[in-house]
């Protein structure tokens, strides 16, 4: 027997060691990477991002590295958010590290907004991130999404419709979040606490059956994997990069359009309709759609009032506006926003610049 146990203690030092230095060279291999950067860990308590500071806490010295942890509570279930922020308090003691903790009131922000649950706790989150980014506590914040996270994300992309800014999936880099997971897979992760007999927190929600994503995560994956490729969620991780490729060819264009030919005036945005029915001189309409939508997207991006989602529906509304000839012709979109067609102009307006403008 202690035999046994020597040679399970030998076999967990392997596995660490080989996937700390697996995590060391992807980590020092990233294009964002650089010594002394000064690096935030989103840490939730569940598995995957306590593996991400715990990695990044054993190989700070090494990577030359400054280490904090950052922790957002959504306050969505009561003594367990204030259970989850005790936990990743404790751990940053337990490693010496600086914590930045941020608060906030998802529940009536999503009420307030008219909006998803999920969705208000991701902006809310990114928010605190992007402020710490601002005040120079942090140069960047890293978060802890995995190869799986990534299949799951281009699954459900595919089963909503999507084109390829779907399949692109989770990106790498999104402002100052950094996402140096997506090579790794969340079972080894959970190896390696169990290795290093460090606990995490588990999150009922992961488990709930009613939640697509839970489903997807129990059933759908594994039965992948076993009856129809094993490499199934590294194939969809690798559609995702191939797509992300794509997208970042299609952002240059659509970036050099809407520098070229999008104007503003406060919150209201003009382009020429025959700029935004061809752009780059495109014939097909085929083609054409591809910068349309990214038009639209960067344009509301700048117009919008509030949160909310424009969908492929939207963007086929927008460009029937533009295509019909009826000038004075309105659209209301999401986000606040009011498209119409002014003679030759596709005008996007916040809809208080329009009602002060009216009454």
């Amino acid at each position: 027997m202690m035999q046994s146990n020597r040679d399970y203690a030998v076999l967990n030092r392997k596995f660490t060691e080989r996937l700390e230095r697996d995590f060391r060279a992807a980590f020092e291999n990233l294009a964002w990477f650089r010594p002394g950067l000064r690096i935030g860990v989103g840490v939730s308590g569940g598995a995957d991002s306590v593996a991400l500071l715990t990695l990044l806490h054993e190989l700070r010295a090494e990577l030359g590295v400054v280490v904090s942890a950052v922790h957002f509570n959504h306050q969505l279930r009561g003594k367990v958010s204030d259970g989850d922020e005790k936990f990743v308090a404790s751990l940053a003691e337990k490693f010496a590290l600086t914590l930045h903790v941020g608060r906030g009131d998802v529940a009536g922000t999503a009420r307030r907004e008219k909006t998803n649950l999920e969705d208000a706790a991701r902006r809310s989150r990114y928010k605190f991130f992007g402020r710490l980014a601002e005040q120079g506590a942090v140069d960047v914040i890293v978060t802890a999404h995995t190869m799986d996270d990534q299949a799951e994300t281009v699954l459900a992309h595919i089963f909503r419709g999507t084109g390829i800014a779907g399949l692109a999936g989770i990106h790498p880099v999104s402002g100052c979040v950094l996402r140096p997971l997506l090579t790794f897979r969340r079972a080894a992760l959970r190896k390696y606490l169990r290795a290093k007999k460090q606990k995490w927190r588990e999150d009922a929600s992961n488990r709930d059956a009613t939640k697509s994503r839970a489903r997807m995560r129990k059933k759908l994956l594994p039965l992948l994997e076993k009856q129809f490729n094993p490499a199934a969620i590294q194939h969809l991780a690798a559609l995702a990069e191939r797509a992300q490729e794509q997208s970042k060819l299609i952002d240059v264009l659509a970036d050099q359009l809407f520098e070229k030919h999008v104007t503003f005036s406060g919150q209201t945005a003009q382009i020429p309709i025959v700029d935004f029915l061809h752009p780059c001189s495109i014939q097909s309409d085929d083609a054409a759609a591809v910068l349309q939508a990214k038009l639209v997207l960067k344009i509301t991006d700048r117009t919008r009032q509030r949160a909310g989602q424009i969908s492929a529906g939207h963007i086929e509304a927008i460009v029937r506006l533009a295509k019909s000839g009826e000038s004075g012709k309105r659209l209301q979109i999401p986000g606040g926003i009011d498209v119409l067609r002014q003679r030759e102009i596709l005008v996007f307006q916040s809809r208080h610049i329009h009602r002060s403008t009216t009454e």
